[in-house]
């Protein structure tokens, strides 16, 4: 996500706030990790989810209020990006392997 100048601060509690009491009700959400870059230009979320199935319910559902939420915070739309874990020691995920 691209950051409007000087809004970290307003970022860090929208997401505290806002954004992650919504992603707390979400069936099978795990956890949700935010970066900004140091100059407070660029921003990475990266929500962990324990099914597919859930992460692309948040998608359709609930995605939509959350970009409304930030949107005052962010220039342009961000891009939306679906990776599967293959290694993880934070939260103890299984690594899924494909044939």
């Amino acid at each position: 996500m691209h950051l409007k100048p000087n809004n970290v601060a307003e970022l860090t509690k929208t997401v505290e706030e806002r954004v992650l009491p919504l992603l707390r009700k979400q069936e099978g959400f795990k956890d949700e990790l935010v970066f900004v870059s140091t100059d407070g230009s660029q921003v990475i979320a990266i929500s962990l989810w324990d099914r597919k199935e859930h992460a692309e319910s948040y998608g359709s559902k609930t995605y939509p209020q959350v970009l409304q939420t930030l949107g005052s915070l962010l220039e342009g739309t961000p891009q939306v990006k679906t990776y599967d874990v293959t290694n993880s020691t934070f939260h103890k995920v299984g690594a899924r392997v494909t044939a």
